[in-house]
């Protein structure tokens, strides 16, 4: 029987696993918690703008995280790839948080199917900025996402301190549920995760299913995997002054169902199937028309890039382009307004390892249709916060949709219980579980030490 380290009680776990207590952040002997950490993150920069590019939830989780860490006195350093020639060496995102630009590459137009060639590049500038410092400068390297694990399997080894990864994504899961046309990850990446996962001293799994994918599809060690649920802005993303005030702000009429979409676009995060599933409703109801508003706030990424305007152009041939408003990625604050604005958030995913986007719409007071898939299930209350659908059928889609047309006091009262669970959600308590990770993978690097010596 697989057994997880937890270090959150909300975990919504299967039949077949078993959870112990979490940790208290401190061990027999008086192993101490971190007092700086690397944290790597190759491929996308915290101080991106989330919803472009290759800027999403990730981006958004290692910010939160570590603003969090430094507010419990983990000094946390990101070392991300430089994009552009004017970038200063080292920026203060925030006291206590230091983002460090790392030269590799060239600055723009470098594809993330085509990092895996400039991780020596980048694995050099991280060991010249550490080669600076004295001995023992970082206590532990934390890296995101398979690119940053291999620069963090090479750094954890010359430091001589144990590393931590976090997956985010994972290619054969992904690779097992396709939307159609996208593009499957290549077995190099299979590869470099099997490899990540071997070297790592623990795991960050968001949820017990994600847990469960690493022991299954990768053969990780059980013990070697804790599950910590990512957080959210309870200050930035609540309910605030109400959705009749965020809807006079962004222009939408106070009358109208607004099921939004909020994300990057491309075929995985499948924005194609909540514009059929409006196009199924408004064949059901041509009156509809009239009182529908359906925004889609995001911008082109990954395999959406082969077809920047596809969507705009879906949305003609389906005849519903006087009924969707396509807006370009927004600040977390504006975000947090389309959230409050909506009726429902719409989350037809193929695969999301969490689905922050969910959480941080509850939070705003807004339910949530989801894909049943990865996270999801445990972010959305299915039928509490919002409903989960199996498949990706535009016309099951439509159907939940429906349910808030036909019922418009729905998205109030399932809005209210959306907020509340949310609460369960908060990045302090996501920070302080992922320090127990640091500290408990910290005490077992030490034992090992130990063990070699004698």
């Amino acid at each position: 029987m697989s057994q997880y380290v937890s270090r959150l009680g909300s975990s919504r776990v299967a039949p077949r696993l078993r959870f112990p207590a979490g940790l208290s952040g401190s061990f027999p002997g008086g192993h101490r918690k971190p007092r700086r950490i690397a944290m790597l993150s190759v491929h996308t920069s915290p101080l991106h703008q989330p919803g472009t590019g290759d800027a999403g939830g990730m981006n958004v989780y290692i910010v939160e995280l570590a603003e969090r860490l430094a507010a419990i006195n983990i000094e946390v350093e990101i070392f991300t790839r430089s994009t552009a020639g004017a970038l200063p060496p080292a920026v203060e995102l925030s006291p206590g948080v230091l983002v460090r630009h790392v030269d590799a590459g060239p600055y723009e137009g470098l594809a993330k199917e085509e990092l895996p060639a400039q991780l020596c590049a980048f694995t050099h500038g991280v060991m010249q900025a550490w080669a600076g410092q004295r001995p023992g400068y970082y206590d532990l390297v934390h890296s995101h996402y398979w690119l940053s694990g291999h620069v963090g399997w090479l750094a954890a080894q010359r430091w001589g301190v144990p590393l931590v990864h976090a997956m985010h994504t994972m290619a054969k899961v992904k690779n097992a549920s396709l939307a159609e046309g996208d593009t499957p990850e290549p077995a190099a990446r299979v590869i470099g995760e099997t490899q990540i996962v071997s070297a790592a001293d623990r795991l960050i799994a968001n949820t017990a299913e994600e847990a469960d994918q690493l022991v299954r599809f990768y053969d990780a060690a059980p013990d070697a995997v804790a599950v910590v649920h990512p957080g959210v802005n309870l200050e930035r993303f609540r309910p605030a002054d109400g959705r009749a005030a965020a809807r006079a702000r962004l222009g939408l009429p106070q009358d109208a169902l607004v099921p939004l979409f909020a994300g990057r676009i491309q075929p995985l995060k499948a924005p194609d199937v909540l514009l059929r599933a409006i196009a199924v409703l408004l064949d059901r109801d041509p009156s509809l028309r009239s009182r529908i508003v359906v925004p889609v706030v995001g911008g082109p990424s990954g395999s959406g890039l082969a077809k920047p305007e596809g969507l705009q152009k879906l949305a003609a041939r389906l005849g519903i382009a006087d009924v969707v408003r396509f807006q370009p990625p927004v600040g977390q604050d504006q975000l947090a307004d389309w959230f409050r604005a909506a009726s429902v958030l719409v989350m037809p995913s193929y695969s999301e390892s969490f689905g922050l986007v969910a959480i941080e719409a509850q939070a705003a007071g807004t339910p949530v249709v989801a894909a049943a898939v990865g996270g999801l299930p445990v972010a959305v209350r299915d039928g509490v916060s919002g409903f989960l659908v199996p498949g990706h059928d535009p016309a099951a889609y439509a159907e939940a949709l429906a349910r808030f047309e036909d019922a418009p006091e729905l998205v109030t009262r399932m809005g209210e219980a959306a907020a509340e669970h949310a609460q369960r959600f908060g990045w302090d308590t996501a920070a302080a579980a992922t320090a127990d990770v640091y500290t408990e993978a910290m005490q077992d690097h030490r034992r090992r030490v130990r063990s070699r010596q004698v």
